[in-house]
């Protein structure tokens, strides 16, 4: 089995080196096939540059095999030449945007199932923002103020990126929407990665990690290892 590394957002940015390296060390070096996903940037046309920017991102901390899919839908999460792609690619990261189009563009397509394949097989899965929402079991989706199922990689959780920003103002109303569900909340420019002893997950970048369960807040800063006990 592989890797999950979940961002708050503003993920290429210099704090977020430490878990992307991380990353492309446990998927194999410098050379292993990196595939950037960034159909959570389709809906306003920015798909393209996000796609760049991870590309441009991700080639300056040294990996050298790094592709930005055109899975920017439903139906292109069904092209053979992108599952293909996915098949073979040891880091897989979904980027940030909106959620709700990204988990509905993955949800039953080959993509998805190739994505789980790889994970099973060894590769890092990394979200960033809605990115990092949709692969636990619920998102909340801004846009419509509703909860969805996401995609089940995580279960019992649901993420809130951006939490030093506005993501921990979505708190006391998912804690009342979601009981039993732990709520994850990520920092910009920070992550979670779960390649701490025994599977434990690990702390990154510039914020911080702060769980919600129970009733009980922690908090967690870079280096810090913890788990998820749902």
């Amino acid at each position: 089995m592989g890797y999950i590394l979940l961002a708050g957002g503003a993920e290429f940015g210099g704090c977020m080196a430490a878990p992307d390296l991380r990353a492309i060390k446990l998927a194999g070096g410098f050379e292993a096939p990196i595939s950037i996903i960034p159909a959570a940037a389709a809906p306003d046309n920015n798909h393209q540059r996000a796609g760049q920017n991870g590309v441009n991102w991700f080639k300056q901390l040294g990996a050298v095999n790094v592709t930005a899919l055109p899975l920017i839908d439903r139906g292109s999460a069904d092209d053979p030449t992108v599952v293909k792609a996915l098949q073979g690619s040891r880091v897989i990261y979904l980027l940030g945007g909106f959620p709700r189009h990204l988990a509905q563009s993955l949800a039953g397509s080959k993509s998805w199932q190739a994505i789980l394949s790889a994970h099973t097989a060894g590769a890092v899965i990394a979200g960033s923002s809605a990115g990092a929402m949709i692969v636990c079991d619920t998102y909340y989706d801004p846009h419509a103020k509703e909860t969805f199922s996401g995609l089940g990689l995580i279960p019992g959780v649901c993420v809130l990126p951006h939490y030093d920003t506005f993501g921990k103002n979505w708190a006391p109303e998912l804690s009342r929407r979601l009981p039993g569900t732990m709520l994850i909340g990520i920092d910009e420019q920070s992550g979670m990665l779960n390649d701490g002893p025994q599977g434990s997950w690990q702390a990154y970048g510039a914020g911080g990690v702060t769980l919600y369960q129970n009733d009980r807040k922690l908090q967690f800063a870079a280096g810090q290892p913890f788990e998820l006990k749902i």
